[in-house]
């Protein structure tokens, strides 16, 4: 059975006609060279073979894994203003459904995940238009997007999802790769609605960063999971520096293990970020020098959450949830 990472980023600065867009503050942080060569591009390679540079090398890095088969690359909507239409002053990070769909065409290991702002009026039909496009799932970050999952208004979107069969992938927990960030958009709480309404509902990182109420998220999101059959969440960026040993608390929670869906945050594992060596206590020196030396970063994080106790189920779970073509 192939094994699909289903939470994977792209970036575009609007070359070769892209449509994507970055923010001149998001441009001008540390974060945005980090993330160039992460990806393993730089802006003049962009500027003269456009944004769809980015995809291509994420395919050929994909492609020579032993363990992971695909990649959902996931598109990213922006902020709306009142007239409904894209707010670039409040829009750090932009990816287009239509750019990334045709990208994605181009190569038969990358998925396309798409992302509509709920609040366009229009939101109805570009879901439809991005399940005529295959896409396997619906990304929202709902503290840059500025959309709130408990908003009643997005009843109908959350409707029409579920007539789809469109998972909502959705992160949950503290946002820390933007400029700025609602965090309180991100409480798991504000999940039951669209749960209530029948949507898949995948909860990014399993919201094992920060607090709501006064509540951490992860025990939040946990009281989710007795309540709601159709809630999931994902295990990407849970061994990253920032992360230490949240991937062995969500994994003592074996009731979980069905529910959860194998993803990487690619490209931070192609980083520093997530070395081996930051666990060296739960893996010993041995160990931890032997999965250092993975060159692929797949094979890599796949090898290090196997290590760290991931069961080797988790890894195929995702294939009996996307809407694969």
């Amino acid at each position: 059975m192939s094994v699909i990472d289903i939470h994977c980023h792209t970036a575009g600065v609007g070359a070769g006609g892209s449509g994507c867009f970055i923010s001149t503050r998001l441009r001008e942080s540390w974060r945005y060279r980090f993330y160039l060569a992460s990806f393993g591009v730089t802006d003049a390679e962009l500027e003269r073979e456009g944004d769809g540079l980015v995809l291509r090398r994420l395919a050929e890095r994909l492609a020579v894994s032993t363990r992971v088969q695909a990649a959902v690359v996931l598109a990213l909507d922006g902020a709306i203003d009142s007239r409904g239409n894209l707010d670039q002053t409040r829009t750090e990070l932009f990816i287009p459904n239509d750019f990334l769909s045709g990208q994605c065409r181009r190569y038969p290991n990358l998925l396309f995940g798409a992302s509509v702002n709920p609040l366009r009026p229009d939101a109805l039909d570009r879901l439809d238009a991005a399940a005529a496009a295959s896409a396997v799932l619906v990304k929202w970050l709902p503290s840059i997007q500025g959309t709130d999952p408990a908003d009643r208004r997005l009843v109908p979107f959350y409707r029409r999802l579920a007539e789809l069969g469109l998972p909502l992938l959705t992160h949950t927990g503290e946002e820390q790769s933007f400029t700025r960030a609602d965090n309180s958009l991100s409480d798991p709480n504000r999940l039951r609605l669209p749960l209530d309404e029948g949507v898949t509902v995948i909860a990014a990182h399993c919201a094992t960063s920060g607090r709501s109420e006064g509540q951490r998220n992860r025990h939040r999101l946990l009281a989710l999971f007795a309540a709601y059959p159709n809630l999931h969440a994902d295990i990407s960026s849970l061994t990253q520096v920032n992360r230490l040993g949240h991937l062995q608390w969500v994994l003592k929670h074996r009731e979980l293990h069905e529910r959860l869906l194998y993803g990487t945050d690619m490209p931070l594992p192609a980083t520093a970020l997530t070395s081996p060596w930051f666990h060296l206590f739960s893996l010993g020196p041995f160990a931890a020098r032997r999965l250092a030396a993975i060159r692929n970063p797949w094979d890599r994080d796949v090898a290090l959450k196997l290590a760290l106790g991931m069961p080797e189920q988790i890894l195929h779970n995702a294939a009996g949830l996307l809407r694969l073509a």
